[in-house]
């Protein structure tokens, strides 16, 4: 695992989604340094200079936490504060429900905790939003695996964006547009939206999954039925102080699926981030950092 860190004091944890890499927190490290916290950033598994494992199974829910407790135990620390984005955030929740006794506090951005669904969420999916849903596609094949692989710097370059649409306008859409499609993104023969990463910037993400090819990252969702499965029984109460950032312009959460968490979340606080879209760590440094160290300072 491939690690990178500044500073020192209490450790706090940072973990990346898709397709990101621990470069995705290079404006947090310093800001969490200079206030008195020891930043800690992985490239997680299938990401980055770690290694990719090439069976779907090797990335399910429990062999991740594996890692972050791996992580955690190399340097020396019962616990930490974590810090997750995307699938970071996807990760740190079930890990909050599976080994709660390793985190200390929760900063999490953009994905809530969602109540467990009492049937196969990949087939909720796929009734909802059909089969070019990026999630749904990347249970049936591996053209995404290969597409985006084939032209890194282009798909990095499409995805890694601030969409030009506030939640409004999305919800005002046709449905079928409001499916989420990488694949369309990635064929689009014009980006979307403004660009959050400078040429260096891209340059190093597309250095990073030219060297780890995006199928161990994909391979995260593939064990989506399968972590939802493992889930089944446990309690969905969090009791751990948890700190929320979600962005208005989000396309990928609702203002429903962040009022279904409160009830599961016993000590939260909530900050919504105005003309900000899914990348908000990229999107709002300043803000986000501004957020994570006064919440932090506040709960000593």
């Amino acid at each position: 695992m491939a690690v990178y860190e500044a500073g020192s004091g209490p450790a706090v944890i940072l973990l990346h989604g898709f397709p990101e890499i621990a470069f995705s927190w290079r404006h947090q490290l310093p800001a969490l340094a200079r206030a008195g916290f020891r930043a800690i950033a992985p490239d997680m598994r299938g990401y980055g200079r770690t290694t990719v494992s090439a069976n779907v199974e090797d990335y399910c829910a429990d062999n991740l936490i594996d890692d972050v407790c791996g992580l955690l135990d190399a340097l020396e620390l019962e616990r930490a504060i974590f810090v997750g984005h995307d699938w970071g955030a996807l990760l740190l929740w079930q890990m909050a429900m599976l080994r709660p006794a390793r985190i200390e506090k929760l900063v999490i951005l953009n994905i809530p905790h969602l109540p467990r669904s009492a049937e196969d969420p990949i087939a909720l999916m796929r009734a909802r939003f059909g089969d070019d849903y990026y999630i749904v596609n990347f249970q049936d094949s591996d053209e995404a695996d290969v597409a985006f692989a084939g032209d890194v710097r282009s798909f990095i370059g499409k995805v890694m964006r601030r969409l030009p649409i506030t939640r409004e306008k999305f919800e005002a859409m046709p449905p079928q547009y409001r499916v989420v499609s990488l694949l369309r993104t990635l064929r689009s023969p014009k980006p979307s939206g403004s660009r959050l990463l400078d040429d260096a910037e891209l340059d190093y993400y597309t250095d990073a999954f030219e060297r780890s090819g995006f199928r161990g990252a994909i391979h995260w969702y593939r064990n989506w039925t399968r972590n939802w499965l493992r889930l089944e029984g446990l309690s969905q109460r969090i009791d751990i102080p948890t700190l929320f950032i979600g962005a208005v312009d989000d396309v990928l959460i609702a203002p429903h699926h962040i009022e279904a968490m409160k009830p599961l979340v016993s000590d939260l606080t909530i900050h919504m981030l105005e003309d900000c879209g899914h990348w908000s760590q990229q999107e709002k440094p300043a803000e986000v950092n501004r957020l994570i160290v006064d919440w932090l300072v506040q709960r000593r």
